[in-house]
């Protein structure tokens, strides 16, 4: 059986599963229920500094996307930092974890921009026995109009400056947590680097209004009569999040930093797609607020299933894997070429295909044969797009097949050459020919 056991940069747990820091890490009661359930580990939900509580608001929190079939989609979030008293959470955090040895324990921290309340807070989450701290430099809302959360994490500048002061004051490892609210992840990914962090964690939620209630003409939540922007996190924020992660995963000046993957796992295979992409490990939230914390028994079983199917004996095995293999546009193979194939027998003669070529892609797909309901892609005009395989309602049905070097491509009346060529060198490319010349 595959070892899920866990060793994120000398924090060990029992698997990679942590629970991301939000609502459902916000106490001692749903804590011990997470470990229970068999979560490998939490980031305790964001403390701030000592004093008056934040204070949320008390009404609605969450707006939401769905499925047609009412699956939930993303989830919008205006919650903020955790409302308890500093010194409840540091309180449940230490029995936690004096309870808990075997699992990671990780406190995530938002405080002022400023050296002194970074200094004051550490000593009090070192004495906890907390295994890590994570820097919240990702919150969009609330939190970033008062200077802290993304309006830290948009600031390279200061991502180096506060991960320095946290080096400096505590023993414990570093998570830097990185906002998605910017144009080039790398930036703040290099900066938390040259602090001097142990790793980085992403992504945070995305700056969003899901959508308007056009009764009350207000963005939803509505909390009397009026709403904001907010967080976006869930299964829709997944591309999102695995791009940003492959992105400084192969970034040679953040390469080989050790990364936390955040944004929309809900399943086994959503957590395998970050780690291959370069994820130590993962923390999820969505998908404990929506099926509940015992979902992590699915996720552990899935990944040391498929893991032992594939002959993977540990995590070490498959974390970066996919690396390699991304790459830009431009480095990509134009000699490569594909053609979908319909498979008649799976075939239900929907149509979609068809529809979707005809009216939207390369007319390359019959609607009719001899008379009769038949759909054939005609590779005389196929251009390999693949916009009829993610169209089709059933599974395997049309297939991508490569053609073989020197097979004729009847779209072009040319062979397929063995020989990899891409943009780069393409007589097309005006840097290219200017190269030449």
């Amino acid at each position: 059986m595959a070892d899920l056991r866990n060793n994120f940069v000398g924090i060990k747990s029992p698997n990679p599963f942590w629970l991301a820091s939000a609502p459902p890490t916000d106490k001692a009661y749903n804590v011990e229920r997470a470990f229970k359930a068999g979560w490998g580990g939490v980031v305790w939900k964001t403390l701030g500094e000592e004093g008056p509580p934040v204070v949320n608001v008390n009404g609605p929190r969450y707006g939401a996307i769905w499925g047609a079939d009412r699956r939930l989609l993303g989830l919008n979030n205006i919650e903020l930092i955790t409302d308890r008293d500093l010194y409840t959470n540091l309180r449940e955090m230490k029995q936690v974890k004096m309870n808990w040895p075997d699992r990671a324990l990780i406190a995530s921290i938002m405080v002022p921009c400023e050296e002194e309340s970074w200094k004051a807070i550490l000593p009090l989450v070192e004495e906890t026995g907390a295994d890590g701290i994570e820097l919240n430099f990702g919150c969009p809302h609330g939190m970033s109009e008062r200077g802290m959360g993304a309006a830290v994490g948009q600031v390279p500048e200061y991502i180096e400056m506060v991960v320095r002061w946290c080096k400096q004051y505590t023993r414990m490892p570093v998570i830097t947590k990185l906002t998605p609210n910017i144009t080039d992840i790398r930036k703040p990914a290099r900066a938390a680097k040259a602090g001097g962090t142990d790793a980085v964690s992403l992504i945070n939620t995305i700056n969003s209004i899901v959508s308007v209630d056009l009764d009350n003409f207000a963005p939803n939540p509505t909390v009397g009569g009026k709403g904001t922007h907010g967080g976006y996190c869930g299964p829709a924020v997944k591309p999102i999040a695995l791009n940003m992660v492959a992105e400084i995963a192969r970034d040679p000046e953040t390469y080989g930093m050790p990364i936390s993957g955040i944004g929309g796992i809900t399943t086994w295979r959503d957590a395998a797609e970050f780690l291959v992409l370069g994820s130590g490990n993962v923390q999820v939230c969505t998908a404990a607020m929506t099926y509940g914390f015992k979902i992590v028994q699915e996720m552990i079983t899935g990944l040391s299933s498929w893991m032992d199917a594939k002959g993977h004996r540990d995590l070490d095995d498959i974390c970066g894997r996919a690396v390699p293999n991304v790459t830009d546009w431009q480095y990509l193979n134009l000699n490569y070429i594909a053609k979908a194939k319909i498979d008649q027998d799976a075939c239900i003669k929907c149509g979609r295909c068809h529809i979707a070529c005809e009216d939207t892609s390369h007319q390359a797909i019959t609607q009719f044969v001899n008379g009769v309901r038949h759909f054939e892609v005609m590779e005389d005009e196929c251009v390999g797009c693949n916009l009829c395989v993610n169209v089709c309602p059933v599974e395997n049905c049309i297939t991508m097949v490569g053609l073989e070097p020197g097979v004729l491509d009847q779209r072009t009346g040319k062979p397929v050459d063995p020989n990899y060529a891409n943009w780069t060198t393409h007589p097309n490319n005006p840097m290219a020919k200017q190269a030449a010349e």
